[in-house]
């Protein structure tokens, strides 16, 4: 039942007694964040930055390319920090499992939160969720012996992404110890391997002689790098998933959002002025693999596994922090919707939407299947998602507005500084990256764009369902 209209809200504790500490919800955000997009994509997002720079100040010197490259870390920080105050003020006023499902029934009624949590089962979240399986497979088979290989079959980045994320989802179905335990190693190992990887680019190598003396390439594309940072930096909207299994939900809901956002700003920060450091901006605009690159100088082939397992430990603690959080939504949409009733079942013992999980990891597993005959699909199937993943984003911001409009949100919880300011820049980003997205999806084509017309269209003859249903 929503809320009375002229109520605020004080926040209700969900089904799951507070188990995540604040070092457990940080750990999830960092670790949702931070997946394959540092490793593969630098150069091509450095490069743009830096083009960008020479062009606006026409100067093509050193320093400012550094500029132009730290300034567009720094801007997709702040942006990811704008949407985290935001949701900070909506997690602890409702600090319910299904975050967004639950703030946008809240100021926009059912039928939007059902359209929300029917594009994250069927698209947001197997999207995201095969991309990095598929690029975690594509690394570890780096470190895989021949004979083993050989045991995957013709495809086997597809077997290997597979098998991830069954050894994931059957963590998870072991109950939120396990799962607060998983996460919080594969985060502590990620971030572990990451600051290696910046000591050794800031304190072990230096550029040689002239590979700084160079303008950056000229066939760039602002728009690509911004949405590449984006995606970089996306993930950290997840903890509110399970704002109802926050230990002290008003303190640490708010504290995680900013620490695991800003953690991860300056983690990429240092990464990438220690990456120009180390190879020379002629190194970095050229390399293939940015960090594979600064430990091959500083370790030689010992550098070349370390990578591999250290850009495999990012993308499996990513997916299994998806994997973790997505079924959340469900089980709330499960527990209010009847037409999905079976997917909000809560194991009493175990703390876990174990239905939820297996349902959701089903559909990621089939995708992966289907669209796993080239892994490229999955790398435009991403992009499929970016639309819908960012609209409703944004349709999150604007149901802050509304509920604070309406006074439904109570003035003892956290609040937003310099609002409304936070709220109108995130939302234009967020339009920006939708419109990106959709004109991408516009212009590539391929069966993933079917695959979503085909989602979209089902539900809305479920919502259809539903309104004659109720007025019968």
């Amino acid at each position: 039942m929503e809320a009375q209209k002229d109520a605020p809200f004080h926040g209700v504790k969900g089904d799951s007694k507070g188990r995540l500490s604040l070092l457990d919800t940080t750990s999830i955000i960092v670790g949702i964040i931070i997946g394959s997009t540092i490793f593969k994509m630098s150069p091509t997002i450095s490069s743009s930055a830096a083009n960008l720079a020479c062009w606006l100040l026409q100067d093509n010197s050193y320093w400012v390319q550094i500029a132009g490259i730290s300034a567009i870390w720094i801007v997709g920080g702040l942006i990811a920090l704008m949407g985290a105050v935001c949701y900070a003020e909506l997690a602890t006023a409702l600090p319910q499992d299904g975050g967004s499902y639950v703030y946008l029934k809240e100021a926009f009624g059912r039928r939007t939160a059902f359209a929300f949590a029917w594009t994250e089962f069927w698209i947001v979240r197997p999207g995201n969720i095969g991309a990095i399986a598929f690029v975690a497979a594509i690394f570890a088979l780096q470190l895989l012996p021949a004979e083993v290989k050989g045991l995957l079959g013709s495809r086997p980045e597809t077997a290997l992404s597979l098998i991830f994320i069954c050894v994931l989802t059957a963590i998870n179905l072991l109950g939120i110890q396990m799962e607060r335990w998983t996460q919080n190693l594969l985060t502590a190992a990620k971030v572990l391997g990451l600051v290696i990887v910046a000591l050794l680019a800031w304190l072990w190598l230096t550029a040689g002689a002239g590979t700084n003396d160079v303008a950056p390439p000229s066939e760039t594309s602002l728009s690509f790098a911004m949405i590449m940072v984006m995606f970089a930096y996306g993930g950290w909207s997840d903890m509110s998933y399970v704002a109802a299994e926050v230990d002290q939900p008003r303190r640490n809901i708010s504290r995680a959002l900013l620490l695991g956002t800003g953690s991860v700003l300056a983690i990429y920060l240092l990464l990438n002025l220690g990456f120009a450091r180390a190879l020379g901006l002629a190194g970095l605009y050229g390399s293939q693999n940015v960090a594979s690159d600064v430990l091959q100088r500083s370790l030689g082939a010992v550098g070349d596994k370390f990578i591999s397992l250290l850009v495999a430990v990012s993308c499996l603690g990513a997916i299994h922090g998806m994997i973790f959080t997505g079924a959340r939504v469900y089980y709330k949409l499960g527990s209010e919707h009847p037409l999905f009733g079976w997917l909000g079942a809560w194991h009493p013992r175990l703390q876990v939407p174990l239905r939820s999980i297996l349902a959701q990891s089903a559909v990621t597993v089939v995708l992966v299947a289907i669209f796993g005959a080239n892994a490229a699909a999955f790398d435009r199937l991403v992009m499929f998602t970016g639309p819908f993943y960012w609209g409703f984003i944004c349709l999150v911001i604007v149901a802050l507005v509304a509920l604070r409009w309406q006074r439904r949100l109570s003035a003892e919880r956290y609040r937003v500084p310099l609002y409304p300011l936070p709220p109108l820049l995130f939302s234009a980003a967020c339009i920006w990256m939708a419109y990106s997205g959709i004109m991408y999806a516009w212009t590539s084509g391929g069966r993933e764009g079917y695959w979503a017309l085909v989602v979209v269209i089902v539900g809305l003859l479920i919502v259809v369902r539903d309104s004659l249903v109720l007025r019968r």
